[in-house]
């Protein structure tokens, strides 16, 4: 196979094709900043949306919830792939160091509250007045 068939795009057309390692700088003066415990995915053929809020009743509540969405993303499917791959990798590295994350709130209680629960502690004087 020629390197034309192979899709290199080597412009020297000698060896393997070369990669440039490309930085990138942030420049984040413009960036708006929030905070969202809410986040809706909808889809189209060519488009993921991304609607962020604050629900102010994560846990009951009533049977309609109002969410107000304070940003909106529209991502390329590639990019939303890319950001799939970078949250799971972020994910796994806190799950490593600080353990599972549990999605269902009432798991989530549960579990806070068996590990905040005092151990029964027995009563010395019932302990000395046995031994005699």
């Amino acid at each position: 196979m020629s390197q034309a068939d192979s899709g290199s795009a080597n412009p020297g057309g000698q060896g393997a094709p070369q990669r440039s390692e490309v930085r990138i700088q942030l420049n984040d003066a413009q960036a708006t900043h929030g905070y969202a415990n809410f986040c809706h995915v909808t889809a189209t053929a060519e488009e993921v949306v991304l609607y962020f809020g604050f629900n102010t009743q994560p846990v009951g509540g009533s049977a309609t919830l109002n969410v107000p969405i304070h940003h909106r993303e529209v991502l390329n499917y590639y990019a939303a792939k890319r950001l799939l791959a970078a949250l799971h990798m972020t994910i796994q590295r806190y799950e490593a160091t600080f353990g599972a994350l549990e999605l269902d709130p009432r798991k989530r209680q549960l579990r806070h509250d068996a590990s905040t629960a005092k151990p029964p502690q027995e009563d010395e004087d019932e302990e000395a007045w046995e031994e005699k």
